[in-house]
């Protein structure tokens, strides 16, 4: 994992609808990755639209993204969260779940999800992760979805949808 954000991407076009997905829980952490997320987006997409949809825990962010999908899809799906480990084994276990229903989630739609719920040992690490400076996974999260709608965006102009499966049958 890398100790600086990325650089940021280039900034895309005006109509772009990006859907951020965030736990409410971990407030103090969940709600500095929202806005951190939010603020880059308002660099990167200046006329772009960003909805944002709460929910109340991280193991309720896949369902929630995968309705945002179905109903009207967006460039690309945000999903925040912050699972801080306890004496158990749970929050291993949310993490898993989670971050293979976004993957499944993302495969099936063909649409870029972000996934920045982080599981984390400690509020040390969440502090740093969520509302440090060098660290911040909110805007490396937003950096990230802009770097993925371009490459979409770049896949439309220069690869329309049937023409991949045209030339491997064609192969």
């Amino acid at each position: 994992m890398s100790n600086a954000l990325p650089p940021k991407p280039r900034i895309i076009g005006p109509k772009v609808r990006i859907c951020i997905v965030a736990s409410k829980f971990n407030e103090q952490y969940s709600d500095a990755l929202v806005e951190n997320a939010i603020e880059e987006l308002g660099e990167l997409i200046p006329h772009g639209r960003v909805d944002l949809i709460r929910v109340p825990g991280a193991f309720e962010i896949p369902v929630t993204v995968a309705s945002v999908l179905e109903r009207d899809p967006p460039a690309c799906v945000i999903a925040l969260g912050v699972i801080l480990r306890g004496a158990t084994g749970h929050a291993d276990l949310i993490s898993h779940s989670v971050t293979d229903g976004l993957q499944q989630l993302a495969l099936r739609s063909l649409r870029p999800v972000i996934h920045e719920v982080l599981l984390l040992d400690d509020e040390k690490q969440a502090y740093a992760r969520c509302i440090g400076s060098q660290l911040n996974r909110g805007r490396e999260a937003a950096r990230a979805a802009a770097s993925m709608v371009d490459v979409f965006q770049e896949l439309d102009r220069s690869m329309p949808r049937n023409s991949f499966a045209k030339k491997s049958r064609d192969a």
